[in-house]
């Protein structure tokens, strides 16, 4: 099973002016990130001195990385448990691409009445958070039957990170590429 990293500061870090420039940018990008997360997953300490090598005088903080699985979610902190059909598509020139999500009897139509409603479409792991509003229900018989969402990758920079979702996500869920 893989597991997926995020870095949260503890309380002690919430001052990064004695962070070395290299991690400032990342310390607020981050504790900005996971604000108001349902981030459930263990945490791995180290201590500062690893990434610091002026300490005097100073208390030791320390560096806690969350370990989770990549999730996908229909309503923001209920984590979808079946598992997409996805085909991709992309341009000749590589330039964008499009991937489409065919959930069949989704189980965020169980919880739907009692969370809330759905909100959009949300690919979450450590890098943070890919979001789609393409969202669309399908019904049989006035009954909810399916869902597809369509996540739209601009440039190859987005098809990257894209990628490196879908690779967490397959690993963790046993899921593998078929050619079509």
């Amino acid at each position: 099973m893989a597991t997926l990293q995020s870095l949260a500061f503890s309380p002690a870090l919430s001052h990064t002016s004695h962070l070395p420039r290299s991690l400032l940018g990342i310390a607020s990008r981050i504790v900005h990130q996971s604000a108001g997360s349902s981030f459930n997953g263990q945490r791995l300490c180290l201590s500062r001195s690893r990434f610091t090598t002026n300490i005097k005088n100073q208390k030791m903080s320390r560096l806690c990385i969350m370990m989770v699985q990549p999730k996908i979610q229909f309503i923001q902190g209920t984590d979808e448990q079946t598992i997409p059909d996805v085909k991709l598509t992309k341009s000749r020139d590589g330039t964008n691409g499009m991937a489409i999500f065919r959930f069949d009897q989704p189980s965020v139509f169980d919880s739907s009445g009692e969370v809330g409603d759905i909100t959009g479409f949300y690919m979450i792991d450590e890098e943070g958070v890919l979001t789609s509003v393409d969202v669309n229900a399908k019904f049989v018989n006035g009954k909810p039957a399916g869902i597809e969402a369509k996540y739209i990758m601009r440039t190859p920079r987005d098809w990257d990170r894209f990628m490196r979702f879908m690779e967490r996500y397959a690993n963790s869920n046993g899921l593998q590429f078929v050619k079509s």
